[in-house]
């Protein structure tokens, strides 16, 4: 097992910590650092070498396309074949942000890093420290830093206890900012959102002044374009069941289940909820009122149960906005699309 070495976000200030990180990422070693989204595990996008090692260390299908980062707007076009002008008018809205774009591949890109296909899917984060690794080891593909299957890391304790041994260096950002994964979308012909994030569906209509394309409710088995379009995500290991509707019919289910499952469950749930289901083991996500707290702290929760070795997980939350979907999108590939409806 390689040692993993932790260095801490501040000294990516330093030049010498910078060059060092960038020699890693030249001999396609691995290296987990923080985005505004979640963590990334990043490697040299245009390796197909270290895009193998990402897949390995992840247990990732090779068939899952991963996204490349980029420092700079300029950059872009060396890795793409042409930019359409409403991508143009997105990248003028929207980067540096939680906004994955999708365009024709350049020769540049290998396979290795797109997962087979003649697209790729790149975006420029958010986060001042992503942005210099990036600046200084040029363009890293780095999908969530995550055992494949499981909740995405949005905190340090997260990538530490998934790959401390099997990555180079893991940069601790402490807990990141949005806690879900980019909006995805395909720019190529009529723009189309794959996977909802933090830029919404009406944010992307505001700026093009027109209706896109909503695919991400898709359920595709053949080959995809997005990453969390086509494998199971975000599970944690016990059972989950998402729970919606009305509230008390919720409780009258849970007081009714067998006990040898009560022994060993947990509610996950919103703040204003807590006093309805104090007798049972719950973990919080924030209030109802405030969805985007919700998403900061939904992974956080998913992977507390592992933590709690729960056997039966119950999610009760409803959808009240556009963003409370993008964090029901997540839910439902988390449970297994297992979904009671008590309205």
């Amino acid at each position: 097992m390689m040692q993993t070495k932790i260095i801490k976000l501040k000294s990516l200030e330093d030049k010498y910590i910078l060059d060092t990180l960038k020699d890693a990422i030249k001999k396609n070693e691995l290296v987990i650092f923080p985005t505004e989204t979640v963590y990334g595990i990043g490697a040299d996008a245009l390796s197909p070498l270290a895009s193998k090692n990402i897949y390995m260390a992840k247990n990732r299908p090779s068939d899952n396309p991963l996204i490349v980062h980029i420092a700079s707007k300029s950059d872009l076009d060396q890795y793409v074949k042409n930019i359409p002008l409403k991508a143009n008018q997105l990248i003028d809205a929207f980067w540096p942000g939680p906004l994955t774009m999708i365009f024709d591949k350049s020769d540049l890109v290998p396979y290795e890093t797109t997962g087979g296909l003649e697209t790729v899917a790149i975006r420029m984060p958010d986060h001042i420290g992503a942005l210099k690794l990036i600046e200084s080891c040029g363009p890293l593909a780095a999908p969530s830093a995550n055992i494949s299957g499981k909740p995405s890391s949005t905190e340090f304790k997260h990538v530490f206890n998934d790959f401390n041994g099997k990555v180079s260096y893991i940069i601790d950002g402490g807990k990141t900012l949005i806690g879900l994964e980019s909006t995805v979308i395909d720019v190529r012909d009529q723009v189309t959102l794959l996977r909802p994030g933090a830029i919404t569906k009406t944010m992307i209509e505001t700026v093009l002044e027109e209706k896109i394309l909503d695919h991400s409710k898709d359920r595709p088995t053949d080959l995809v374009l997005s990453p969390g379009m086509k494998y199971a995500h975000y599970k944690p290991l016990g059972n989950v069941t998402l729970l919606k509707g009305d509230v008390l019919k919720v409780l009258q289910f849970l007081n009714a289940l067998e006990e040898d499952i009560k022994i060993n469950q947990c509610i996950i749930t919103v703040d204003d909820y807590a006093q309805i289901f104090k007798d049972y083991k719950v973990s919080l996500l924030g209030k109802i009122s405030d969805s985007k707290e919700i998403g900061h702290n939904l992974f956080s929760s998913l992977r507390l149960m592992d933590e709690w070795a729960i056997e039966h997980i119950y999610i009760y939350l409803n959808e009240t906005d556009e963003y409370s979907q993008t964090i029901m999108n997540r839910l439902l590939k988390a449970s297994g699309y297992q979904v009671i409806d008590f309205s």
